[in-house]
C-alpha cells in the first residue's frame, strides 16, 4: 500500500523505467536512474522518504548500492548521519556480518561495528523492497550494534514478492508499489 500522495506517485512512476531481462532472463529491473537525474524529483523523493521519521532518527542506514544514493539525502533531510551497509569485504574496519538467502545461494552484508552509538535510533533506507532478505539482514545488523530500528523507508515496494513479511516488527514506509 503506497504511502505517497498520488501526484508524487505519478512523478516516481514517470522516473522509473522497466528494463526487461536484466540482470537475467525473466527479471524486469526497475531502473531509477532517470528519477535520480532530475533534481526536483530526487529532492521530492528524499523529503517524502524522510518525513514520517522527522525528529526520530540519529542515523540512516543505506543498503548497497542504490540505497546509498537515496539514504544520503534522506540523512541530510533528517539531520542524521549516514551509515553504509555493504557487501562482504568492502568495508575497511571491523564489521558485523549478516548472511541471508537468495533464490540460488546466499549473500552477506556488513556494517562497521562503530557505525553509530548503542541506543541510536536508526532508519533503514533502500530503493526497492523486493523479497526482504537484504532488509532483514540490515535490521539484524542494527540490532547487533545496539541500535533501535525506527522504520524501513523505500522508494518502491514490489508487493507481489511479499518482502514486508520478512520485516516483522519494523514499520515499512513505501512511496509507491509495483
Amino acid at each position: 500500500m503506497p504511502d505517497a500522495p498520488a501526484d508524487l506517485q505519478r512523478l516516481i512512476e514517470a522516473g522509473i523505467r522497466d528494463v526487461p531481462d536484466f540482470p537475467e532472463p525473466g527479471v524486469v529491473f526497475k531502473d531509477i536512474t532517470p528519477l535520480l537525474a532530475d533534481p526536483a524529483s530526487l529532492k521530492a523523493v528524499a523529503e517524502a522518504m524522510a518525513a514520517p521519521f522527522d525528529g526520530r532518527v540519529d542515523a540512516v542506514v543505506g543498503l548497497e548500492a542504490r540505497g546509498f544514493i537515496l539514504a544520503a539525502p534522506v540523512a541530510l533531510e533528517l539531520g542524521a548521519g549516514f551509515v553504509p551497509v555493504r557487501k562482504a569485504g568492502k568495508l575497511p574496519a571491523k564489521t558485523y556480518r549478516e548472511s541471508y538467502d537468495l533464490e540460488y545461494g546466499t549473500a552477506t552484508v556488513e556494517m562497521h561495528v562503530d557505525a553509530f552509538a548503542p541506543g541510536s535510533r536508526v532508519l533503514v533506507v533502500d530503493d526497492v523492497l523486493a523479497t526482504g532478505g537484504t532488509g532483514r539482514a540490515a535490521v539484524e545488523l542494527v540490532h547487533r550494534a545496539g541500535g533501535t530500528v525506527v522504520g524501513f523507508s523505500v522508494l518502491m515496494e514490489l508487493g507481489f514478492l511479499k518482502g514486508r513479511d520478512r520485516l516483522t516488527g519494523v514499520g515499512v514506509h513505501a512511496l509507491t508499489e509495483a
